[in-house]
């Protein structure tokens, strides 16, 4: 099973493959710089090496950096559109240099215009940022949305008419993230619910595009729309609609990544060994 967590760089980013390794990952996720900042630096040349050295002598792979959230490829203001445009080209070439294997986005907001229009400006920002990134091997990961506020992915539709607008498609894949799902209204919690969403993800874009599961439970009513993870087995999808889910004959050899709540170091533990025990 290839399992992981969300992993802090604090310090040097070479210390989150320590932290990785000490809670049984071979798997992992990063922000390789903050996600709450406009870049001021790139990664030292001397880290990166041992970033790598230690991905590889723990044999953690694949990697997976999640963009920064200040990003957005489908806003309307033009400053900011083509500020995250030439963010995202830069991590993804510091991605590649620490030998990621995917970028994880959310696809944006459209704020005050229509879904279509930040689909649009979407699709022409993700061709652009395949173009200049022609020779980098990293992949992206759309990654579906609780559908809060105006954000897009929040459906598969929206995945079926991006894909199609990509010109290089070769790079692009899916990121499912199970809370996010159940509370856009998909009710994986049941056994049918599963299985007609993964038939709509299949029929949208291929389950063969799925490179990644955020392994969350819900903090929220199905259809509520919140963006709110919960511990493994303990949200609205609860024990059973997780352990389906882990151990679908679909889904099991998908990376599974958890982004549940920490409130101390012992969280991940928890829910490492309660997705580890539901596993069959």
């Amino acid at each position: 099973m290839l399992l992981g967590v969300h992993v802090s760089t604090e310090g040097r980013i070479y210390e989150a493959v320590d932290r990785a390794h000490r809670l049984g990952c071979n798997t992992m996720q990063i922000f390789a710089r903050s996600p709450q900042r406009w870049r001021d630096s790139f990664l030292d040349s001397k880290d990166i090496e041992e970033f790598k050295k230690r991905l590889g002598i723990f044999k953690i792979k694949p990697l997976f950096v999640h963009i920064s959230y200040l990003i957005n490829l489908a806003s309307p203001n033009a400053r900011l559109y083509e500020a995250s445009i030439e963010a995202y080209i830069e991590d993804m070439l510091e991605a590649g240099l620490i030998k990621a294997d995917y970028i994880v986005t959310h696809m944006g907001s459209h704020k005050d215009t229509t879904e279509s229009a930040g689909i649009k400006r979407l699709i022409e920002a993700l061709n652009i940022i395949l173009d200049k990134t022609r020779n980098c091997p990293v992949g992206i990961l759309l990654e579906n949305t609780s559908g809060s506020g105006s954000w897009l992915g929040y459906k598969f539709s929206h995945h079926k008419e991006i894909i199609g607008g990509i010109k290089d498609k070769r790079r692009i894949g899916l990121c499912i993230d199970t809370a996010h799902a159940y509370l856009a209204g998909y009710d994986i919690a049941t056994e049918e619910g599963l299985e007609r969403t993964l038939e709509e993800i299949d029929s949208a874009a291929g389950l063969k595009m799925v490179k990644l599961i955020h392994l969350n439970d819900a903090k929220g009513a199905l259809d509520s729309r919140h963006d709110r993870h919960d511990n493994i087995g303990k949200g609205t999808i609860g024990p059973e609609g997780m352990k389906r889910i882990i151990n679908h004959p679909r889904l099991r050899d998908i990376p599974f990544i958890l982004e549940t709540p920490k409130k101390c170091d012992d969280d991940d533990k928890m829910n490492l060994d309660t997705v580890r025990k539901m596993r069959e």
